[in-house]
């Protein structure tokens, strides 16, 4: 029986990891933080989660959700902000969280970190890629028994990439793409939370690094044809040159609304997210990952339904 902290829970992935934790052992605790008490509403059915109102970004409260734990699981990662807000997410809350798990007597953390992560923080190309190093730096000299995991961009029910996609086709009838040539292996949300499940229990991946990537290398280009595809409404695209791409998403920040891309994405596929083949991936932990084409239309059919049942009833509106 043990008590495993799951930092970043509520969100997309994080709700994959809770569920196969608690298909793994029913005997464990799940202890997931939450600034938002509504955020936690998928996991409420799982009995051994517990929900706890916090704020990891405060030492006390990080301190006291540590204690007492067996194994500590940080999934928080943001997406857009500013150098400072990726340093604050991405460097400093490990670097703090290494502290409190030392003051504690916790020595086995798992971290997800992403994929086109190098050894150098200095050299990559977005503030993104950059924290994400710094941080794995920071945890690597932590002195614990850690786990790393890189995936590639994760698609599933809910995600924030494939539906973004499929959404924009839905709504515009042409698609001006920045980076349209990056190239990316996108991996099931499923398989990127077994193998997490998988190393809690394996003293033999501690120390070790694992690239989480699917069967297939695609282009920006080609994911965004296959989302509009499978959604019902493929649209013709526009490739942007670097110049235009960066001014299309300043743009992008600048409306109101979460943001959708920004200049650092743009810089972030510069970068290719691919397998490197130099770190040991998905089969090593026995997992045979998903194909994107035997997932994603079961999925984004959906907004294809929603479309026809949007025709259907404008028609009845004009009888």
């Amino acid at each position: 029986m043990s008590r495993i902290l799951v930092l970043g829970g509520t969100g997309f992935v994080g709700r994959a990891v809770c569920e196969q934790l608690a298909e793994r052992s029913a005997s464990d605790t799940l202890v997931v933080p939450t600034r938002r008490a509504a955020h936690a509403q998928a996991l409420r059915p799982l009995p051994n989660v517990t929900i706890e109102p916090a704020d990891v970004h405060d030492d006390d409260t990080l301190a006291q959700l540590v204690k007492g734990c067996d194994v500590v699981i940080n999934l928080v990662a943001i997406l857009h902000g500013s150098a400072a807000e990726f340093d604050r997410v991405h460097v400093q809350l490990p670097r703090r969280l290494a502290q409190a798990c030392r003051d504690a007597g916790v020595r086995r953390l798992l971290h997800v970190s992403a994929l086109g992560v190098g050894d150098d923080a200095a050299a990559a190309p977005s503030n993104y890629l950059r924290s994400k190093a710094a941080g794995e730096q920071v945890l690597r000299a932590s002195g614990l028994a850690l786990t790393v995991f890189r995936p590639s961009v994760i698609f599933g029910a809910g995600d924030r990439f494939l539906n973004l996609f499929a959404q924009i086709q839905r709504l515009a009838p042409l698609v001006p793409l920045a980076g349209s040539d990056a190239r990316f292996q996108p991996v099931w949300v499923d398989d990127v939370a077994r193998a997490i499940a998988t190393a809690v229990s394996r003293a033999d991946t501690i120390g070790q690094t694992y690239e989480c990537t699917g069967p297939t290398v695609y282009t920006l280009s080609g994911l965004v044809r296959l989302a509009g595809r499978w959604s019902g409404h493929e649209r013709l695209q526009l490739p942007l040159p670097g110049a235009m791409g960066r001014l299309q998403a300043l743009a992008m920040e600048c409306m109101p609304g979460p943001t959708l891309m920004s200049r650092d994405n743009v810089d972030s596929m510069k970068c290719p997210n691919i397998a490197s083949g130099r770190l040991p991936g998905l089969a090593a932990l026995g997992i045979t990952p998903a194909a994107l084409e035997a997932v994603a239309p079961g999925y984004l059919g959906r907004h294809q339904g929603c479309a026809r049942l949007e025709r259907l009833r404008a028609g009845a509106g004009r009888e």
